[in-house]
């Protein structure tokens, strides 16, 4: 019985309310915008623009190499064949495309704190969506939950990032968390290169194959949203626990059994933290308990600093 509960998770007062009438959506995509945008206003659309804009770069030509040159970028090719030093040249791409790939299945539409997961999905996708208009850059999504739910084509447009945060909010739960489908489907309708998040708890689903065919064409960075309800309910029983896509209750009525729920997420986390090694894929853990703009600029500053070697 108890193994039924792979995608049980505490029941909080906030999953269980009445779909956003239009009036309260429109206020609460406004607040996003303007607290989103303001963020971008300060700063962070520069961070963005050095943690991705240098990375996508395509070849221009070959030139006699000069001093001060990296040495890296030497093409022995040329160089064996002319008899002397020649180096690659590459230009950045003038256009990125950011591309967010957004988990809306059942359990996104939990948060044992402050906010829901899928609203920090919904202010995340605002946030790196308007960074990207800001530097001129393309933003494509798909919502995903066992199949693909909406895919969106890149564009450059503010209303554009506006139409995703309203989808975000007000898509019907639909299907179990199982990614892969999905972002197999959005992958297929991506025809250009492009810096790929994926924003999701990753409870129960580990979309390996469609992780790996993204890592191998695009820049992709996996966006781990956390709750402490899921990975650590209260020790003391009994725990109820409500499975956000099927509605199902059960209840672990020892610490024996809150224990082994406890550790097989662990181990789902391990097995991710794994995955995303062995592809290269950046791994950033987003929590509803704590404010998500540090966490995002570390992020910005460590990639750059590690492209910049």
């Amino acid at each position: 019985m108890f193994g039924l509960l792979t995608r049980r998770r505490p029941k909080p007062a906030a999953a269980a309310s009445q779909p956003l009438l239009p009036a309260e959506l429109l206020r609460k995509v406004r607040h996003i915008e303007i607290s989103t945008r303001r963020l971008v206003d300060q700063g962070v659309a520069g961070d963005y623009h050095s943690a991705f804009k240098g990375r996508g770069i395509e070849f221009a030509e070959v030139r006699p190499y000069e001093p001060g040159d990296d040495v890296r970028t030497i093409d022995w090719n040329v160089t064996a064949r002319m008899g002397t030093a020649y180096v690659k040249r590459y230009v950045e791409e003038r256009d990125l495309t950011v591309f967010l790939a957004i988990d809306v299945s059942g359990s996104l539409r939990y948060g044992s704190r402050i906010i829901l997961k899928r609203e920090l999905a919904a202010e995340l996708a605002a946030l790196l969506g308007f960074a990207a208009v800001r530097n001129n850059d393309r933003v494509g999504a798909a919502l995903l939950s066992d199949r693909l739910e909406l895919y969106l084509r890149p564009d450059r447009r503010r209303t554009h990032v506006l139409r995703l945060v309203r989808e975000i909010l007000t898509r019907p739960p639909a299907g179990h968390t199982e990614l892969d489908p999905g972002l197999r489907a959005a992958l297929r309708n991506l025809k250009q290169r492009a810096v790929v998040f994926v924003i999701s708890d990753f409870i129960d689903t580990l979309p390996s194959g469609a992780l790996t065919a993204a890592a191998a064409r695009h820049d992709v960075i996996a966006v781990e949203i956390l709750d402490p309800g899921d990975h650590a309910p209260p020790e003391r029983g009994p725990v109820v626990l409500r499975d956000a896509e099927s509605g199902r209750l059960a209840t672990l009525s020892s610490r024996r059994l809150v224990r082994e729920h406890a550790e097989r997420r662990r181990r789902e986390r391990e097995e991710l933290r794994r995955l995303l090694g062995q592809l290269g894929v950046d791994h950033l853990e987003i929590r509803t308990d704590r404010p998500y703009l540090p966490t995002l600029v570390r992020f910005f500053a460590e990639r750059r600093r590690r492209f910049q070697r």
